[in-house]
């Protein structure tokens, strides 16, 4: 199971445990964000209704900040002497997927998750 999440201005292919790199995101690390659906497949059913997609939970856990490569820039106009160096670094936020649920209590959630779930099934 995947979902195609929409974070900043672009879009991400997200799975369970997988870890994204996104535009900055407002919030302290470990605390967890919902991030919103625009296609989920899965196995073979594909979702893109918004209706449909609307029950759909993709929970992200921030794990810290990062930051792009840097961009140098520079300004100059011929027999002036006006010459300029500028730098830039995007700043970004990575994201672990947590989980991936429909309303309905069913989808995916993460491996651990999984393993405790059936080792106290097992107890």
């Amino acid at each position: 199971m995947y979902a195609i999440v929409r974070c900043g201005g672009r879009q991400e292919k997200a799975s369970v445990d997988d870890v994204l790199t996104v535009d900055k995101l407002a919030g302290d690390i470990g605390s967890s964000v919902t991030l919103p659906a625009v296609l989920v497949v899965d196995d073979e059913t594909v979702v893109s209704d918004p209706a449909a997609l609307g029950r759909y939970e993709i929970t992200a856990k921030i794990l810290g900040a990062a930051a792009g490569p840097k961009i140098s820039m520079v300004l100059y106009k011929n027999k002036t002497g006006y010459r300029r160096r500028l730098g830039h670094r995007q700043k970004y936020t990575q994201v672990q997927i947590m989980s991936i649920s429909d309303g309905t209590g069913g989808g995916s959630t993460s491996s651990s998750a999984k393993a405790s779930a059936s080792s106290r099934k097992k107890d």
